[in-house]
């Protein structure tokens, strides 16, 4: 039997020793699909330590998929770094996580298939866009309502205070709500602020659909909603998965109420979170028996120590 690759997850921040209890369903899937298991200090990674959050990963051991809480981008290729300086690899790259984790990345693979967008880059602390800026930046939508976000995370628990917009050429109204949602966000603001079109989907929450070299392998109700079991049929995504060209992703689809599924969100799928309940050993075994090799690109024929975490998607 050929090698297995390793996974990658975040330590108990209490006892660096061993595997964070959230993900220990998953280590379980990961070492009887014969993956190999290291671990990751996330906090150390978070203030600037790449070389000490991955200080417990034996040297030359071959290539790892990450596994853990999400990590922003900057972060992920100091991350990438460090693991390279002790001989070891990431399975998905910083510019591939970058792609897959931020929606300027997917977007236009899978515009049509999503909910119009526009976006504005800015860093955390910079003070937000003018009502006048606003509905500039949202003008190409049209009118109508519409979901402000940034580039990874949306806040739809406050809804109506920071994240629906009734009518987006209310710049009044879009202003309030975006500053709020900046204020809401503060260092942990993501590449910028998006806009969105918003589309009423039916209730009974969103599936996610796990692909792995561009096969969907698993489809999941969304962690947010455990108990819904929505069905959606894969193949419609294939293509723009395809053209993505990205080795493991995650699509968030919901069924509009028109009886069209839509993309709600791609993510890269280290930081996708599963469902409770969920059997993952399909997904754990294709990912520790795939191929070594480099990120998928488009091609010719392919249609503080304490318990805080950036959450899982």
């Amino acid at each position: 039997m050929s090698e297995r690759n390793g996974f990658l997850f975040c330590a108990d921040p209490l006892r660096l020793s061993r595997p964070d209890p959230q993900f220990s369903g998953e280590v379980a899937g990961a070492r009887a699909a014969g993956g190999r298991i290291a671990l990751l200090d996330h906090d150390a990674l978070l203030a600037g330590d790449a070389a000490g959050a991955v200080s417990r990963v034996a040297r030359d051991t071959g290539p790892y998929w990450y596994r853990g809480w999400m990590i922003p981008s900057a972060r992920y290729a100091e991350l990438e770094a460090a693991l390279g300086d002790r001989g070891c690899t990431l399975l998905t790259g910083a510019a591939a996580y970058r792609r897959a984790h931020e929606l300027p990345g997917w977007y236009e693979e899978f515009e049509g298939l999503t909910p119009r967008s526009v976006w504005r880059a800015m860093a955390p602390g910079t003070p937000p866009p003018t009502a006048d800026e606003l509905t500039g930046l949202a003008a190409p939508l049209g009118p109508g309502p519409g979901i402000v976000k940034d580039f990874v995370k949306s806040r739809k628990h406050e809804w109506h205070e920071a994240c629906y917009v009734p009518e987006l050429a209310d710049g009044e109204r879009l202003a309030s709500v975006v500053g709020r949602f900046v204020e809401l966000q503060g260092a942990y603001l993501s590449g910028g602020v998006v806009l969105r079109s918003f589309e009423p989907f039916v209730a009974g929450g969103e599936a996610r659909v796990w692909w792995v070299d561009g096969e969907a392998v698993l489809v999941t109700a969304h962690p947010d909603t455990p108990g819904s079991a929505p069905a959606p049929e894969p193949a419609f995504l294939r293509e723009a998965v395809g053209r993505l060209g990205l080795r493991w992703v995650t699509t968030d689809v919901a069924l509009r109420e028109d009886g069209v599924w839509r993309v709600v969100e791609v993510g890269d799928g280290q930081v996708s979170g599963l469902p409770a309940g969920a059997e993952a050993g399909a997904l754990f075994a294709a990912l520790a028996a795939l191929a070594h090799r480099a990120d998928l690109r488009p091609a010719p024929g392919i249609s503080s120590r304490s318990r805080r975490r950036r959450p899982v998607r």
